[in-house]
């Protein structure tokens, strides 16, 4: 433990000297670069050298305690001291864990939500515009930036299909246990009798991929254009703007006809689709290491069922940790931190458990 906290001190001095190097600085990404990694080591080297020092602090005690010659009150003092080191060293101990934990290298990137209607005609379609409400309202808390890069909407105020772009400082970290299906309990409007109908969403979160992750070659697409239907504005019909991207290879296939011109629905096309070819690669690499994920919270499979909104009772309950709140309105008024937050500790609490498993 003591050798891997000295080499993290190390490597602290060694990026600090870096950064003041001229040659770094003038070089913009390595200078970037240095500068998140030194950003992320920090928090680190701090707590570990408070270890560090409290142990010395103990070892200076005990080292007086041993002495023969020590003065009787002295050593009673040194005993008093001894046994606060020890609970303070306790407490750097299981903070360090924390930090130590291995980290999802996509914690800071930005993310493509998508969100579909499922069964439930245009009450699914309703709620999957709460569920854009809920996650808009939550981003715009933290400071985040939603940008809608497709939608395909009723005209009722619902959506058959909604995908934004989240973007600001660590917003995958923050949604990445969304991804799973979510389930709505309530009585719709058009119901007369006042019974409860159930209907779903399926929400995906896709780790915003850069063009160093993945290599998309021009000859694997296929690309259509078309004009635009459904509601939409004066631009509907008139040129064909919207576009169709097919990956060959994959078959994933990615529509966008929102925006007026081709050139910005390719654009948002082709983000979508560098999106959910990164995350595919990403869950085939998880796949391999399924072991390790078995118990993790939520696999971020589509298909789970991962949490349901029930109206009548004004309970939101998420299945993978058991956990219930009588906050519904507050959730879905973007009020999420607790629920986040809650999610975000059992997996680190499953981190731990698997590292000293």
């Amino acid at each position: 433990m003591n050798n891997r906290l000295d080499n993290i001190l190390h490597r602290r001095e060694e990026i600090a000297v870096m950064l003041a190097d001229p040659d770094v600085t003038s070089d913009n990404k390595r200078y970037t670069a240095l500068s998140r990694e030194f950003s992320e080591i920090e928090p680190v080297a701090e707590e570990a050298q408070h270890y560090l020092d409290l142990q010395q602090q103990l070892a200076d005690n005990l080292e007086l305690i041993a002495d023969p010659d020590c003065d009787a009150e002295l050593k009673e003092m040194a005993e008093a001291e001894a046994r606060e080191i020890k609970q303070a060293i306790s407490a750097s101990d299981a903070a360090l864990s924390m930090l130590l934990l291995p980290k999802d290298p996509n914690d800071n990137r930005d993310v493509i939500l998508e969100i579909r209607a499922g069964t439930g005609g245009d009450e699914a379609a309703l709620f999957a515009a709460d569920l854009f409400r809920m996650y808009s309202r939550y981003a715009e808390t933290q400071g985040y930036k939603v940008e809608i890069l497709s939608a395909s909407d009723t005209g009722i105020g619902g959506y058959k299909e909604i995908i934004a772009q989240i973007s600001g400082n660590g917003v995958f970290s923050r949604f990445k246990f969304e991804s799973g299906a979510h389930r709505v309990q309530r009585v719709p409007e058009t119901e007369s009798g006042g019974r409860i109908h159930t209907s779903a969403c399926t929400v995906a979160i896709l780790p915003v991929a850069e063009e160093v992750d993945i290599n998309i070659r021009p000859e694997d697409l296929r690309i259509d254009v078309y004009r635009a239907s459904g509601a939409g504005g004066q631009h509907v019909n008139k040129t064909e703007s919207a576009v169709r991207i097919t990956h060959i290879p994959s078959g994933l296939v990615v529509t966008c006809q929102d925006q007026a011109s081709q050139h910005k629905n390719k654009a948002q096309a082709m983000k979508v689709l560098q999106a959910r070819l990164f995350d595919k690669e990403q869950s085939e690499l998880d796949a391999e290491r399924s072991q390790a994920r078995k118990g993790m919270v939520g696999s971020g499979d589509r298909s789970e069922r991962i949490r349901t909104y029930n109206y009548p009772q004004g309970r939101i309950t998420d299945h993978r940790i058991g956990l219930t709140l009588y906050k519904l309105e507050q959730i879905l008024g973007g009020d999420m931190g607790e629920l986040l937050d809650a999610l975000i500790t059992y997996h680190q609490a499953e981190l731990l458990a698997a590292q000293h498993g």
